[in-house]
């Protein structure tokens, strides 16, 4: 027993004396790492640092960049050494099949497998790519892809009796769905879909490239759907806002106007979708490949070889979680039975003492995503 402990310690011992003679080797690069990770459990991406009790995605990929000697320890206690950017902010609990964040590391030998040993299993690094200097992930990027993976019972009116796991969506209601969906598409002022946005706010208009429901398919006798949405960035719960909306509208809580009305200037109880179902599925750099990705020196940031990879992911560990969250704490159908509390018709002073009351416990959960405004 007394020799094991020898060997792992001489062991031990080389392997820190090879990592040191590596990085005197290993100048440090810019790169861009592809991760996805199952997001629950989590309080979102991003590393807050001295706050040891909210743990994030960050903190575990921080700690496996040190373990794996890519960046120095004191890196990894201020993160803007290595010039660490996120590409996108995710919520509590909100997952990731095609994350990018961008820093600096010392390219050392199989660097991937290296991270990825000290990293839980939910947690992966997919792929890596060198990039230019001054390059930042979140600056950088054209466009952000999520998707929300939900029950369709969601969508049953609310005046039939329903059993989830017998519910099953049909065509009509299917293409009612994605009717109201693509009302989304185009440049509008979504001040109505975050918190503590004005009207007339210029940051509160957002680009939506597509949305729409895709097939429904069937997962531990549930049936399930995933609507996925491209746009430019998103405000904080802006994504499941929309959705929520349309739920409503579904289900027979409002009318279809209310999507014109919310783009006015008049406060509108927009109701919020769960966060569970939620997953960022890829971010886009379509600027950038054109300027640098055939240049000789850097790739395009397309990931088409680690498709296989995302998607054996997204079976082994993104949704099995939504499936089983879903049917052990039943956010969907807790959060429908709050629908019915909501005044879609309510007046302006109504609907801010209400966010007021709610405000304590919904910000809790973060952003949907991207930009400077939203976390």
């Amino acid at each position: 027993e007394e020799n094991g402990h020898q060997i792992k310690r001489l062991k031990r011992d080389a392997d820190e004396e090879d990592a040191e003679d590596q990085n005197k080797k290993s100048p440090k690069r810019k790169i861009v790492l592809l991760m996805a990770y199952s997001g629950k459990g989590y309080h979102g991406m991003q590393r807050n640092v001295g706050s040891s009790q909210f743990k994030t995605i960050e903190d575990d990929l921080v700690s496996a960049l040190v373990q794996s000697g890519c960046i120095p320890e004191n890196h990894g206690e201020d993160m803007k050494k290595m010039s660490f950017q996120r590409c996108a902010r995710t919520d509590k609990g909100v997952s990731a099949a095609g994350q990018i964040v961008s820093l600096k590391v010392r390219l050392i030998d199989d660097i991937l497998e290296k991270i990825n040993n000290h990293l839980p299993s939910h947690i992966r690094i997919l792929g890596l790519k060198r990039v230019t200097g001054g390059f930042n992930s979140k600056n950088k990027c054209d466009a952000r892809t999520y998707s929300y993976m939900l029950p369709t019972f969601a969508f049953a009116h609310k005046d039939h009796d329903v059993q989830e796991e017998v519910y099953r969506l049909d065509k009509e209601t299917l293409e009612k769905v994605n009717k109201l969906l693509a009302c989304y598409k185009g440049t509008h002022n979504f001040h109505n879909f975050t918190s503590q946005k004005g009207p007339r706010d210029p940051s509160a208009k957002r680009y939506i490239m597509e949305m729409y429901c895709g097939e429904p398919f069937v997962r531990g006798n549930i049936e399930f759907a995933v609507i996925k949405v491209k746009g430019q960035s998103f405000m904080m719960h802006q994504i499941r806002k929309m959705i929520g909306l349309v739920i409503a509208i579904v289900k027979g809580y409002t009318t279809e106007s209310i999507i014109e009305r919310s783009w006015g200037e008049e406060k509108v109880d927009v109701p919020k979708a769960p966060g569970l179902g939620l997953v960022l599925e890829r971010v886009h750099f379509e600027k950038y490949n054109r300027r640098f990705g055939n240049d000789g020196l850097h790739e395009p940031l397309e990931w088409t070889e680690e498709e296989e990879k995302i998607a054996v992911f997204k079976e082994q560990y993104i949704y099995p979680t939504i499936v089983n969250t879903e049917r052990e704490e039943k956010s969907m159908v807790n959060w429908l039975n709050t629908l019915s509390i909501h005044d879609f018709n309510s007046s302006a002073v109504g609907i801010q003492a209400n966010n007021k009351n709610s405000k304590n416990s919904s910000d809790l959960e973060g952003s949907d995503g991207c930009d400077d405004d939203s976390d």
